[in-house]
């Protein structure tokens, strides 16, 4: 007998965590009156003493029928038996029940499959912190007492949250909280590999699948068998890629590029966005079988200017982590750090801390004080340079008006969004990683805690 454990899920009308179940009960033939509760991974229906549902009409076969719960219903797999499995007056092979359903087994069992739901009531969290992240705001609160219930489950969660929230720190400690934590975390930033890498770094590859494939590679799809795989920034993953995801996620299994064969993979699936993914959705940037494969129980990490009085907390959490000890923050600045909207969020606020305790108070002060809000009138640059150019030939002129220009637009850019580089990004309709180059291209300086700097 297989280990129960509910399926839960995030009602996407309500936003309620629920739970869902199917049961199975026998309502002609022999065995009338026998109930099952059907909570999770495989049931098997048949005659023999070692099915989970096992019934004695010696029409049906001795391993009859499989049962499996599915994100989006229940699988029947009649398991080649000898008088069949039929739905709707038709024999099965195997189909997805998504609502009530009644099969017939052998020649007179027939079974009454049906979906059970209920709302849970989450019970208030006590704490002050899940792993290595704390909050003892409301909010926080609610996200803990969420990720608490869901950590024990091997339940697909995706994250939702702005850029510095502390998403992946959140991933660690429900691996850390789940049957999976001896495991391996293997975490991969979805916006950070090259969009020619990802594919190879995702799934594999085998010797000769592509040109430079010297050696086979083990993907982090696979590394990640036995524990979790947390995708950060889940909506940069490309289009032609998000099929083999799809496939890992329905099937538990990779295929290595090149490859004519896939394996079994055992493991979690936790991923985080800070994009509205219904909305790469609706304009065909991200397919929708996959959202609602990635998005079976969906948390929001709240900003953190939605949960100030944790700021105290979190400032004395970063002092500690940086080797101050019981370090307090000045009033002035406590009061400053109160006041501050936090754009860049726990990332921004870790940088303010390691700021004041390393160059003093006034330069922590000064990392609060807004950039200069930007012009309101387009840049001039095209009028200034027109006429140094306009004796060049054309392909030069052309190559320097663009440069001006790109080098013009990323200024005021990354002074609207204060050197955050997804946002900009965002605003721009470019990918970060273009953002980066650009950046680099230009000479200007990378803005600080714009990208992969530690959040809690």
């Amino acid at each position: 007998m297989q280990t129960r454990t509910a399926h839960l899920y995030t009602d996407a009308a309500t936003g309620l965590l629920k739970e869902r179940l199917f049961r199975i009960r026998v309502v002609s033939g022999p065995d009338a009156g026998l109930e099952l509760t059907i909570e999770a991974g495989t049931t098997v229906v048949g005659t023999h003493s070692s099915c989970d549902l096992q019934l004695t009409d010696v029409s049906v076969s001795r391993y009859h029928l499989e049962l499996q719960l599915l994100t989006d219903g229940l699988k029947v797999t009649d398991l080649g038996s000898t008088n069949g499995t039929v739905h709707a007056g038709t024999r099965l092979g195997q189909l997805v029940l998504t609502g009530p359903a009644r099969l017939r087994v052998g020649k007179g069992t027939e079974l009454d499959v049906g979906p059970e739901e209920t709302a849970l009531a989450l019970p208030a969290f006590a704490g002050d912190r899940f792993g290595d992240v704390l909050g003892a705001s409301p909010p926080m609160r609610a996200l803990f007492a969420l990720l608490a219930r869901v950590a024990p489950t091997d339940a697909t969660v995706l994250l939702a949250g702005e850029t510095g929230t502390g998403k992946e720190a959140i991933a660690e400690a429900l691996h850390a909280a789940s049957k999976r934590s001896r495991g391996p975390f293997i975490v991969v930033d979805c916006g950070a590999i090259s969009r020619e890498l990802i594919g190879s770094e995702l799934f594999g590859h085998v010797r000769g699948a592509f040109t430079g494939a010297h050696t086979q590679k083990e993907g982090l799809v696979a590394a990640a068998n036995g524990g979790t795989l947390f995708l950060d920034e889940i909506g940069e993953l490309p289009l032609d890629l998000q099929p083999q995801l799809l496939r890992v996620l329905e099937k538990r299994e990779v295929r290595p590029i090149g490859d004519t064969r896939a394996q079994k993979v055992d493991l979690r699936v936790v991923a985080a966005s800070h994009r509205e993914l219904q909305k790469l959705v609706a304009v065909g940037r991200f397919r929708e079988d996959l959202f609602f494969r990635l998005a079976v129980v969906r948390a929001t990490v709240p900003p953190l200017r939605e949960r100030r009085e944790d700021l105290p907390m979190l400032a004395r959490h970063f002092a500690a982590a940086l080797g101050r000890g019981e370090f307090a923050l000045p009033p002035r600045l406590l009061a400053e750090l109160a006041a501050h909207d936090w754009p860049g969020n726990v990332r921004e606020l870790r940088n303010v801390v390691e700021r004041a305790l390393s160059l003093g108070e006034a330069f922590a002060h000064d990392a609060l004080t807004p950039p200069p809000a930007p012009i309101a009138s387009p840049p001039s640059f095209v009028a200034s340079s027109a006429e140094s150019v306009l004796d060049l030939p054309f392909k030069e002129a052309k190559g320097r008006l663009v440069d001006s220009f790109e080098r013009e637009y990323l200024v005021h850019l990354l002074a609207r969004h204060r050197g955050n580089i997804s946002r900009a990004a965002d605003e721009a309709g470019i990918d970060r990683n273009y953002v980066h180059r650009l950046i680099k291209k230009h000479g200007l300086p990378v803005p600080r805690g714009s990208e992969g700097e530690d959040g809690s």
